[in-house]
């Protein structure tokens, strides 16, 4: 599992993620909601072991991120906001390097590398150049190196920005495709995105969580059984 234990991140006198506690399991997608600055991405930073946290700890699947960083990295999945690429590879030269680095060999390598291909529909691109692409053709490509390795863990920062609605319904069938026996967290901005393929959400405000529920518990909440509506009313 996912797993924080008052994690703090501070920066001087600004405190970016205060006393964040909580578990995420297997077959469980959680959104992880918040307005801007409130402190989703740091979270996710250091949950994928980015940046070290001021105090706390977190774990991936009983790997302290670290005291055990090597072994907790093996096994997750991480798009990061913006999914900074090396632009001047080409899209194939890049998931073969990303399939080297996670040591897939042989009939697997083949098999992963088809399907990342097939499923993001990269086909079209793969002789392009990263920084010759498309917004969203450039979030696909980072998608596609979170799932190569078919980790049990993943983290997804902001996995549908840039994609078109078409896109954006391949990658929320994607994840739905392989939430069975995985454990996902999505930041997102998007709340169409929590009710499509969330089976649980956090809310973060000032570095601190201030909900955690489904999204039908969190939209019983508002007379209008809007998640906007309670979003907005506990982020004020």
């Amino acid at each position: 599992m996912i797993r924080t234990e008052h994690l703090s991140k501070r920066y001087n006198s600004l405190t970016a993620v205060d006393d964040v506690s909580f578990e995420v399991k297997p077959g469980e997608v959680l959104g992880f909601l918040g307005p801007n600055g409130a402190g989703k991405t740091t979270t996710m930073r250091m949950l994928a072991g980015f940046i070290t946290p001021t105090g706390g700890k977190a774990s991936i699947c009983g790997h302290d991120v670290e005291t055990d960083a090597l072994a907790a990295k093996s096994c997750l999945g991480y798009l990061p906001e913006g999914a900074p690429l090396y632009g001047e590879m080409s899209v194939l030269s890049f998931l073969n390097f990303i399939a080297d680095l996670r040591e897939l060999k042989g009939a697997r390598r083949k098999e992963r590398l088809d399907y990342v291909i097939e499923r993001l529909q990269l086909q079209s691109v793969l002789g392009q150049s990263i920084e010759t692409l498309s917004k969203g053709f450039r979030r696909r490509v980072g998608l596609a190196q979170a799932v190569i390795h078919d980790p049990p863990v993943m983290i997804l920062d902001e996995p549908t920005d840039g994609l078109d609605p078409n896109q954006k319904h391949e990658v929320r069938a994607l994840i739905n495709a392989i939430s069975r026996d995985k454990i996902i967290v999505i930041s997102t901005h998007i709340l169409e995105e929590v009710d499509a393929v969330c089976t649980r959400a956090i809310i973060i405000a000032k570095g601190r969580v201030v909900a955690d529920e489904t999204p039908q518990q969190l939209k019983a909440r508002a007379e209008s059984g809007r998640l906007e509506d309670v979003f907005r009313a506990i982020t004020v």
